[in-house]
């Protein structure tokens, strides 16, 4: 059976969609696999790293930095480990896979002295000194603009190919909100689905400067029927999940990194 290495770093969208979606416990979708496997004969190792925002993870050199280390701080699925990684920069696979999901909504700290930036994750749950900790080593970071995480984009695209020419597919975000029924913006502020079709316009301008991959999630949901397939803002059903990975399955045989199907 052939093999096949990816790196996936995004957050529920890439790993719900190609690692597996559970729910209540239970694989409802498990994964790219259930697709090369019996129709490729092509098995994928797929490595997976949470997606803090595009900005910190532009700047990783791998190192965490020891006064948060030493904390232990519950951060659930972004650990340190990932926050602070590099690896997306320095790995031998066969084609990477980013999101812009987390630049979208993630609003992340910057610390007072060094600069760097970190995702205080499950805050809620954090004990009183660590929030105080928190509070005075780090100021609190607004949303990234579109053309501060587009940017940001364009360097990680960069240093990957200076490390390894290989394929880079990009998910974009669903722009519809389930329950969502705006018909006049006049005083409103921008909205979560305004915001994800700014960044998916970008994407596209983006891919056109660098020749990048997008999934086009926002397409998939919309044509197969976001009320059926998105559970809320952010997350799909199960289907949802299996068609995003089926796209993903599509643009890789286009790109010549899996074989084409064969019908079985």
């Amino acid at each position: 059976m052939e093999r096949k290495v990816l790196f996936a770093k995004g957050n529920v969208d890439v790993h719900d969609s190609l690692h597996s979606c559970r729910i209540n416990g239970s694989i409802r979708w498990n994964g790219i696999n259930e697709l090369t496997r019996p129709k490729m004969g092509t098995l994928i190792r797929l490595q997976h790293e949470t997606w803090t925002r595009s900005d910190a993870i532009a700047e990783s050199d791998g190192t965490i930095p020891a006064e948060v280390e030493e904390r232990a701080l519950p951060l659930g699925v972004y650990p340190l480990a990932s926050q602070f990684s590099n690896a997306v920069f320095t790995n031998e696979a066969d084609a990477i896979i980013l999101s812009v999901l987390g630049d979208t909504a993630n609003r992340l700290y910057r610390n007072n002295e060094q600069a760097y930036k970190f995702f205080a994750a499950n805050l809620e749950i954090w004990n009183s000194n660590d929030r105080e900790w928190l509070t005075s080593h780090f100021s609190h970071t607004n949303l990234l603009e579109v053309s501060q995480s587009m940017e940001s984009l364009a360097k990680i695209v960069e240093r990957i190919r200076s490390h390894k020419d290989v394929p880079i597919l990009v998910y974009n975000v669903s722009s519809i909100v389930p329950g969502e029924d705006l018909n006049n913006y006049l005083g409103v502020d921008e909205t979560y689905s305004t915001r994800c079709k700014r960044f998916n316009l970008a994407l596209a301008d983006l891919s056109r400067q660098t020749g990048i991959s997008i999934v086009d999630v926002d397409t998939i949901i919309a044509r197969s029927g976001a009320d059926r397939l998105k559970v809320d803002a952010m997350h799909l059903t199960p289907e949802g999940y299996r068609l995003v990975a089926e796209e993903v399955v599509r643009i890789l045989v286009d790109l010549a990194v899996l074989p084409v199907i064969e019908e079985r």
